[in-house]
């Protein structure tokens, strides 16, 4: 089949959260079916992955894109019904060459819902909404944590673009989500259409452990750093955590690693302790010196990226309930579970007085992704809905 492939960014490299899972997806398509790609190009990097792309077999439009200056430009549907997210994501060229390749297209697969929006007029096409999160809820969680105006301005996008997903959702041939939590949320919120289960998973050959080459007292997060989870994550952490931590061992040391910080990641340098690496060619290198993996998030919903590689590469992982709720692992068998500051220094600290303790936990991570999270083996639901597709 030929299978036309939307996304927020250029599938390639993947060298982020969304970029590893949409990669990904085409990787899988491509091996049976031709694949067009549609996507924004956020900087000069995403236009030079989309001519990589084209060559690796998988024809790449990409179109460039401001959010700073499109979000402000959806300001005005605050006084509509329309969620800002549509504003900021709408695209009239985007649609324009939608509108072009649908008609030679058999499937239309939408990775998040504002891109969705572009493959709605053409019912004609199998269509597959794939949420990379209920971002709906994504912003019921932005208002919980926010305060007014901005608590107004997210649990507005959270009605708004959940009477939007509804509507998605039900008029698609089939709806894809990436943990069996977001599924219940997806099954409470938009009951009745259709949905099924289509996990991310790790590169077990890319992500090797590396035990010799770990620092004691090393701790490591990483991530994209300007997403409001990872910020608020690591302010909490440095701001509450650190300091009980390094009164008690002056030699923990906190590294945070990620394109992007903000000027409010970047003043996190500022205290004892801590680096903030920006933009780093191989994550690999710092989670491999590392003693800890650290997911202390607050907002989290889906499968966090950073916790699989964390536990590929044989670490030891601290993360919250949000982090770690999306991979179906067990506390205290695959990673530690910590929610509260009392409860993060505790098991920072526990693995950090007791290496062999650390090191057999971080064995019993890396046999876990082993037999859960081989990309070979969770897109293999991706094969059955294809095949369903083709069968007409």
């Amino acid at each position: 089949m030929r299978i036309l492939f939307l996304s927020q960014r250029v599938p390639y490299p993947p060298n982020r959260g969304d970029k590893i899972t949409t990669w990904r997806l085409v990787e899988r398509m491509k091996r049976r079916h031709e694949v067009r790609c549609v996507a924004f190009a956020h900087d000069d990097a995403d236009v030079q992955a989309a001519a990589e792309l084209t060559r690796l077999g998988a024809p790449t439009t990409a179109l460039r894109i401001d959010l700073r200056r499109t979000k402000l430009a959806s300001l005005p549907l605050l006084l509509t019904g329309k969620p800002l997210t549509l504003g900021a994501y709408g695209s009239r060229e985007l649609q324009r060459v939608v509108d072009e390749l649908a008609p030679s297209c058999q499937v239309g697969y939408a990775y998040s819902s504002s891109m969705g929006a572009f493959l709605e007029p053409h019912t004609r096409l199998k269509r597959v909404m794939h949420f990379a999160e209920l971002d709906s809820d994504k912003w019921r969680q932005y208002a919980e944590r926010s305060k007014w105006p901005m608590s107004w301005v997210y649990a507005r996008e959270h009605k708004t673009l959940l009477e939007f997903e509804r509507r998605i959702a039900a008029s698609f041939d089939e709806n894809v989500l990436c943990t069996p939590l977001e599924q219940q949320v997806f099954e409470r919120e938009i009951p009745g259409p259709r949905s099924l289960v289509l996990r991310n998973g790790v590169d077990l050959a890319h992500y090797q452990p590396k035990p010799d080459l770990a620092e004691p007292e090393h701790l490591v997060f990483v991530g994209v750093m300007d997403y409001l989870p990872n910020i608020d994550g690591c302010v909490w952490f440095v701001n509450e955590i650190l300091p009980r931590l390094r009164a008690k061992r002056p030699g923990v040391r906190f590294t945070i690693v990620g394109s992007r910080p903000t000027d409010e990641v970047k003043a996190l340098a500022s205290h004892a302790g801590v680096t903030v690496t920006g933009f780093v060619d191989d994550p690999r290198e710092f989670l491999a010196r590392a003693a800890v993996s650290l997911a202390p998030l607050r907002i989290a919903r889906g499968i966090q990226n950073k916790v699989l590689e964390g536990l590929a590469m044989g670490l030891p992982v601290v993360g919250t309930t949000s982090a770690t709720q999306g991979v179906e692992g067990e506390a205290g068998r695959d990673f530690l579970l910590a929610n509260t500051v009392d409860e993060q220094v505790a098991a920072i600290e526990r693995l950090l007085a007791d290496p062999p303790f650390a090191r057999a936990l971080g064995r019993r991570g890396r046999q876990f992704v082993e037999e859960k999270y081989d990309w070979e083996r969770v897109f293999d639901p991706l094969d059955t809905l294809l095949a369903r597709f083709e069968r007409g």
